[in-house]
């Protein structure tokens, strides 16, 4: 089901038919070092993923991490969506991007697609945001985006503690 369309970009939800798309992104050295880990390393492990975390969030929740492509000929390009974590009081910004189509502003598109869709569609107040400590591509982004460092928090499943971001919407 689609969401949003931007200038360049289509974002849907995700589905089974994403499996090996997920299966790469989750394995790009990048995500595994600023995102984490997901232990996917096979189709089954990227079907459980999405069965887990993108799919059961959007029968929950009504939101969830959504499927970024190019408009001219659907190639995936990425995730962008919203997560609501037990840990965190409000729901948070999350995106990830193969690598190949990193340094595009594609991140910045979907992202601020996103953000509008909270607002005026989901109707939902503040977001929150966290990244790795250092992850600096991440953190320019929130900032271009508005959002506010508000200091360092401890995530469940998370060696160190994330910086967190806040957005009044």
């Amino acid at each position: 089901m689609e969401i949003l369309r931007t200038e360049r970009l289509t974002i849907r939800e995700l589905t089974l038919a994403d499996t090996n798309f997920v299966l790469e992104l989750l394995n790009e050295p990048a995500f595994i070092q600023f995102i984490g880990d997901k232990g996917a390393r096979d189709l089954a492990g990227a079907e459980k993923y999405l069965r887990e975390g993108p799919l059961a969030s959007y029968a929950k929740h009504g939101f969830g991490l959504w499927r970024v492509a190019l408009q001219a000929d659907d190639t995936p390009v990425g995730m962008c969506g919203l997560l609501k974590r037990d840990a965190l009081d409000y729901p948070d910004l999350g995106y990830a991007l193969l690598a190949r189509f990193g340094s595009r502003g594609y991140a910045h598109e979907a992202a601020a697609a996103v953000l509008v869709h909270a607002r005026k569609v989901l109707q939902l107040g503040p977001l929150f945001a966290v990244t790795a400590q250092e992850n600096p591509a991440s953190i320019r982004l929130l900032q271009k985006l508005g959002f506010k460092f508000e200091g360092l928090i401890p995530l469940p499943g998370y060696p160190e503690e994330s910086r967190l971001f806040v957005l009044g919407l």
